[in-house]
């Protein structure tokens, strides 16, 4: 959220107010304690919907207020005409991100996907990091991680990995040496293939 979907705060802009407006819990704390769980894959996606009050039924009209950020499709083509090997790591909950997926046929750009609800650690902990070279196969120091949180991309340098964040929050864009892009097109420039 907030690189490849353009909402960076889904749970604040789209998950509770969807809650909320469809007769759901209105207690955020329970919410988001309910989604933290959610996304280290310790209850399924059913039983968060149940847990919060919503029909389950409800989770693809959730799913359908997602977006693309403007730019993705065309930096993803990019990356794929100049061999780039990208894989995706997020914080989410496992049956949202597979169905986001396939709605998007992100698939056919990404050689794997890391979530947080399958491997049972969030960024920014270590080991989902380490995690993700282990499945890829790749070295902390041949690797770059794109981030819209500072917190991840310090948590990723951290390991020896380069971060480059991606249109962060204004308090996220100072004090820091991490390369900061704005667009896509920025971002393929700092990779140096645009």
């Amino acid at each position: 959220m907030g690189v490849i979907y353009e909402e960076a705060d889904d749970g604040q802009n789209l998950l509770y107010p969807f809650i909320v407006e469809n007769g759901g819990c209105s207690d955020v704390r329970e919410i988001i304690r309910l989604y933290h769980a959610a996304s280290m894959g310790w209850i399924s996606a059913a039983e968060f919907w149940k847990s919060a009050g919503v029909d389950p039924a409800l989770e693809d009209e959730y799913l359908s207020k997602h977006r693309l950020s403007e730019g993705l499709e065309e930096f993803l083509d990019e990356s794929t005409l100049h061999g780039i090997e990208l894989w995706c790591l997020s914080n989410d909950v496992s049956e949202w991100s597979r169905k986001l997926r396939e709605r998007f046929r992100l698939d056919r750009y990404f050689r794997g996907f890391i979530i947080s609800g399958d491997a049972g650690t969030r960024k920014p902990d270590p080991a989902i990091y380490r995690y993700l070279l282990d499945k890829a196969g790749y070295e902390a120091s041949n690797t770059v991680f794109v981030d819209d949180r500072l917190r991840n991309i310090d948590a990723a340098y951290a390991l020896g990995i380069t971060g480059i964040l991606f249109n962060p929050s204004p308090q996220d864009s100072l004090g820091h040496s991490h390369v900061i892009v704005r667009s896509f097109p920025e971002l393929s420039n700092a990779l140096r293939f645009g």
